[in-house]
């Protein structure tokens, strides 16, 4: 079974509590614990992908974290954001690798690159 997710709770608690109840209950709880639809790792890319594309860039680097324990290479997300650094500006692909870099570091890469 999936760790509770509580950074809802943790974070927005008493601020919103109802925002991070769904956030915690609905968001994690229900759509991302559907496995048998779309596996946990396949939703990050999905999320990472979303992400990347508004440009949001705090989630962007808590969900390439959370990527990454769900088994998304430092070469995959490298990937990931060069494709689409064509649909969804080369700006934010530049304002993103550092991110795969403090998330990353060297790991999975045969050539230090990016």
């Amino acid at each position: 079974m999936a760790k509770k997710q509580t950074a809802g709770r943790d974070f927005l608690g008493d601020l919103a509590p109802k925002f991070a109840e769904l956030n915690d209950d609905v968001l994690f709880g229900e759509v991302w614990s559907r496995e048998d639809k779309l596996s946990a790792r396949d939703r990050s890319m999905i999320t990472i992908s979303a992400l990347f594309s508004a440009g949001l860039y705090p989630q962007l680097k808590a969900h390439l974290e959370i990527g990454k324990k769900h088994g998304i290479t430092r070469e995959e997300v490298v990937e990931i954001v060069t494709q689409l650094a064509f649909y969804c500006g080369w700006p934010k692909a530049w304002s993103t690798f550092p991110l795969i870099r403090e998330v990353y570091g060297d790991e999975d890469s045969q050539e230090n690159n990016i």
